[in-house]
């Protein structure tokens, strides 16, 4: 080889290791690669992508795989999903964390299906507890059951039974919805109420609740709505110890259920203090939306004078306030335009006034909270609905992209319908209330009412309006492969009607996807950093054992979550 030949080639394969190192060194590298599977971004630029690389706890790269492995070095961890499906984490957008957390250490009557088995629930509870102390529990449901007891008011049953199995323990037993609850003899007794006379009783009335009373005016057991406070307040504070506990255990359950984001609705000082704690003490993995309850004025007084809280960290946000306007359908609690079809001269109840809705909302707007209120009846939507455009029209200046929110909308006016995207306001509903209320709530509205403005998510979603999904836990249980399937198939989770409950009203997979991920995530202000399979945004994501896209429908339900990943790293795996 000729001298010339010789510097031609070496200069040439110079240029090539140069070429070839600076292409290196300018990609950076990913601490995470994963390939091998169906995997969902929900980014409309591209739809599904064979590979994700991440770097720490951000995506650097959602494309094809060739691409993606130019990411990879060999400090990188690689994920082969081995056929799997993988979609954005999953956003849970109304439930109650520390509830989530407590039905984990209480008496877990969700699945209870008769008075006898919460009878004998109790009598179980009974024997492991001390004389005295206080058995608390949640989630029976007497609509659910699948027989009633002899007696009965007003649908609901009575204490007698309860309380024999336990007479010397205070017994209080929340309704699945949370807006009603059932006590027994020395409950009252400790409350001062059992042992009054019916005058004496009769002073008991609560606005914005009812303590339920048979034919000789005795306490049934049953306290709806703000009238559980007659009882609540003497049930023993929880301790620290108690409380970082339930976090922990509802933190697992988040992440056994793909679960990586969390619309907790309504907390107060105590649990904001303890969610400040779990943070600093690097046990937060979960991201946390809160909203402040309503019900502390002197809470929402301090935080209208501090303004919100972006996390950072992206963990641990409060920027929104959470009001309870009415009760719920199965206590007959929620408000209503017309009277409940299985209880007439029955509206529900208004509780909170309107005028303190239409006071948040003003302040809403002067301080930058969301204000999200909680209505399930026609007319808690209606009332609602008002008091947000009279202070969008006071404030109009204020009201760019403030996102406000209706809490769950489950019944709703006809007319009502199209406001919610003319005033820009955000319907977050749990597909799965429909599942599990739709053959019992005709009933309560009749067929009329149901047909025209129940659940009615297409409608919604036709003007425009994105909705939020979610479970409401403890309400219903974490699940949201069960409100996926309510979404697509408005049918109950044992596959009933044929065809489904208006199924004119069913999401497509890809509305209720979305409803999950970006659209939870925009309902916080948050679908910049998350909600999608998208480079920049937060590492979250969740693995099912099959593809719950094109699977077919009555298969939906057998989808699990076998892997879920939160910064980037994966916090659970099923098996282990």
């Amino acid at each position: 080889m000729s001298i010339k030949k010789s510097i031609f080639w070496t200069i040439t394969l110079s240029v090539l290791i140069f070429s070839s190192c600076a292409k290196n060194n300018n990609k950076e590298a990913a601490t995470l690669l994963i390939h091998g599977g169906t995997i969902y971004t929900v980014d409309s630029v591209q739809t599904i992508v064979e590979a994700v690389a991440t770097k720490d706890s951000k995506i650097l790269f959602a494309g094809s795989l060739s691409e993606a492995e130019a990411y990879k070095t060999e400090q990188t961890k690689v994920i082969d999903l081995q056929g799997k499906t993988m979609t954005p984490g999953l956003i849970e957008g109304h439930g109650h964390f520390m509830g989530l957390g407590y039905n984990e250490l209480n008496l877990d009557l969700m699945n209870t299906t008769s008075y006898q088995e919460i009878v004998d629930a109790v009598a179980q509870a009974v024997k492991k507890a001390q004389p005295g102390e206080w058995i608390t529990g949640r989630g029976w449901h007497q609509s659910k059951w699948t027989e009633m007891p002899e007696i009965t008011v007003d649908g609901f049953q009575t204490h007698g039974l309860l309380s024999a199995v336990s007479p010397d323990n205070p017994v209080y037993l929340s309704h699945a919805s949370g807006h009603a609850g059932f006590a027994n003899a020395k409950a009252m007794e400790i409350a001062g109420i059992q042992v009054m006379g019916k005058e004496g009783i009769d002073g008991l009335e609560v606005t914005g609740g009812e303590v339920m009373r048979d034919d000789l005016g005795q306490p049934t057991g049953i306290f709806n709505e703000r009238a559980q406070s007659l009882i609540r307040k003497h049930i023993p504070e929880t301790t620290p110890e108690k409380d970082a506990k339930a976090f922990e255990l509802a933190v697992a359950a988040c992440h056994r259920n793909g679960i990586t984001g969390f619309h907790d609705a309504g907390i107060g000082q105590e649990t904001i203090s303890l969610f400040e704690k779990m943070k600093s003490e690097g046990k937060m993995s979960i991201r946390l939306y809160a909203m402040l309850t309503g019900w502390d004025k002197e809470l929402l007084t301090k935080w209208y004078a501090q303004g919100p809280m972006v996390d950072a960290d992206h963990l641990f946000t409060i920027r929104s306030v959470k009001l309870n306007c009415d009760g719920a359908l199965g206590s007959r609690g929620a408000w209503l335009l017309e009277e409940y079809t299985d209880r007439p001269g029955h509206f529900g109840h208004e509780t909170l006034p309107m005028e303190f809705v239409k006071e948040s909302a003003l302040n809403g707007l002067k301080h930058g909270f969301q204000v999200c209120s909680h209505a399930i009846g026609d007319r808690a939507n209606k009332e609602i609905l008002d008091r947000y455009e009279a202070a969008f029209t006071e404030l109009p200046d204020l009201t760019n992209d403030h996102r406000y929110r209706i809490e769950h909308a489950q019944h709703l006016h006809p007319d009502d319908i199209p406001r919610f995207a003319e005033l820009g306001v955000i319907p977050a509903m749990q597909a799965v209330h429909m599942s599990s209320d739709r053959s019992w709530a005709i009933d309560r509205l009749g067929e009329k009412r149901i047909k025209e403005g129940a659940y009615m998510w297409q409608a919604l979603l036709k003007t425009g309006i994105p909705i939020v999904n979610g479970t409401d836990v403890p309400v219903e249980p974490l699940n949201p492969i069960a409100s996926f399937y309510a979404s697509v198939s408005r049918k109950t989770l044992k596959g009933l009607p044929e065809g489904g409950y208006e199924p004119e009203q069913k999401m497509t997979r890809e509305q209720a996807l979305r409803s999950y991920t970006l659209d939870a995530a925009y309902g916080a202000f948050e679908e910049d950093i998350k909600g999608s399979i998208t480079p920049g945004k937060l590492a979250d994501f969740t693995i099912y054992n099959q593809d719950l896209m094109t699977v077919a429908e009555n298969k939906i339900l057998d989808t699990k979550v076998t892997m879920t990943i939160f910064n980037g790293e994966v916090v659970y795996e099923k098996g282990e």
